[in-house]
């Protein structure tokens, strides 16, 4: 988040220092970066330790510098009486761009990570099908391949948010960073679902991983036939083990734990299975105290990864707003930031490619004058659906709810530029 004292000669968008985002649109972004000419020559003329002697060889396998070894994922937590079952966060106030790193995207196992021998894993279709069908996975390697980009996000993420009295104090990544982004490649489930024939009656098709829990999740068929993906790749290499290796399930903008990990059946049926998973489990507990069940789609959201808890300003001047906001319903239209606690709004500048059920980047520029200030980020998407604030969410959901969260989050900033959580 570099700082310059000067302001760009742009009119304001909005209280409390929100400039207009035309300063990312015709290059007036430079003032951002506070480079110095000067300054880059004099450290030219000394060359540092490192210039002067050869580095490292070269490694089989790269790892990031040691200098970003703070980067990691956050809050990894085991349940109690388990063994591997538990979570880890993206710490999304360290990234930038939209795509999740392998080894930060963020976990949820509820049985450990099996180890699968590649060679004796198959994938098999059967039940209201015409022919039942089994894939080994070097068979599917030879089925053709498609490559799309999608977002990932546990329908717990945030929840904590909603049931805490008192705004928690942790970072961003604690609090949201059950989410990341992929550019994933593998077969289109409709294809093997073709292939296999669907019959009369066919409607649902119950999921099931080869891990210890034997996790499984009813899909409906339109889905499974819409974009439902065969994941074998992420990221241009195989799939990790705490990702799904050697196969998953992936349902874009549906909530994670759909998306069933080292899957292996899939069985066609004409009614949902109503296992744990989507019962006790994963569902919305309403004001009056029944409970929704099959809420797939992840709603509209949008956070601000920087400034946020952490990522300390180092003094009054020009600054960088930085966030991501996705939809599993279809496109971010647009995002709003406001400086002053949501008494003003401007609109974000967002980075292309705009791609559905995908993480958007998008950046506002702020002249902070040093007193204490409110940061917040609203999203739409192409439906029309609009980002909600805490109290709207709880006044819809009831205060006993904790999945699919997605209000309006608030950073505080005081007059020293620290920023904590905050609600409203």
């Amino acid at each position: 988040m570099p700082s310059n004292r000067s302001t760009p000669a742009l009119p304001p968008a909005a209280g409390n220092g929100l400039l207009d985002r035309r300063l990312f649109l015709r290059g007036g972004a430079a003032a951002l970066a506070g480079l110095s000419l000067a300054g880059a020559r004099a450290a030219e003329a000394e060359r540092q330790p490192w210039a002067r002697t050869p580095g490292a060889g070269m490694r089989s396998y790269g790892a990031p510098s040691r200098h970003e070894d703070h980067v990691q994922r956050l809050g990894i937590s085991a349940q109690p009486g388990t063994n591997g079952s538990g979570v880890s966060r993206t710490p999304l106030e360290h990234l930038e761009g939209t795509i999740t790193p392998n080894g930060l995207m963020f976990e949820r196992h509820h049985s450990g990570v099996p180890d699968i021998d590649p060679d004796r894993h198959e994938l098999r279709i059967y039940g209201r099908v015409r022919r039942p069908l089994r894939f080994s996975m070097a068979a599917l390697d030879r089925y053709p391949r498609v490559t799309r980009a999608y977002f990932l996000e546990c329908s717990g993420n945030s929840g904590v948010m909603a049931s805490a009295a008192q705004p928690p104090d942790l970072r961003c990544g604690e609090l949201h960073g059950l989410i990341s982004a992929s550019e994933y490649t593998g077969v289109p489930l409709a294809a093997l679902l073709d292939e296999a024939g669907l019959a009369d009656g066919a409607a649902w098709v119950i999921a099931e991983g080869d891990d210890a829990a034997r996790m499984s999740r009813s899909v409906p068929l339109e889905k499974a036939m819409d974009d439902g993906l065969l994941v074998l790749y992420q990221n241009g290499e195989r799939l990790r083990p705490e990702h799904g290796y050697p196969l998953r399930l992936l349902l874009p903008g549906f909530e994670g734990n759909m998306s069933v990990k080292w899957l292996r059946h899939l069985h066609v049926t004409g009614a949902p299975a109503m296992s744990r998973e989507e019962t006790a489990k994963y569902s919305d507990l309403r004001p009056d105290g029944r409970a929704r069940l099959f809420t797939f789609p992840m709603a509209v959201k949008s956070v601000i990864t920087s400034p946020s808890p952490g990522l300390d300003l180092s003094g009054p001047g020009l600054y960088q707003i930085s966030g991501l906001a996705w939809s599993g319903r279809g496109a971010v239209r647009s995002v709003e930031v406001s400086a002053d606690g949501g008494q003003s709004w401007a609109p974000a500048h967002l980075e292309p490619p705009v791609l559905a059920k995908h993480l958007t980047r998008f950046r506002a520029a702020w002249q902070w004058n040093g007193a204490p200030a409110r940061l917040l980020s609203r999203a739409s998407d192409d439906t029309g659906a609009i980002q909600p604030t805490r109290p709207a969410w709880l006044a819809r959901h009831g205060g006993g709810a904790f999945y699919h969260y997605n209000a309006i989050q608030a950073w505080a900033i005081d007059e020293h530029g620290r920023a904590s959580n905050a609600y409203g």
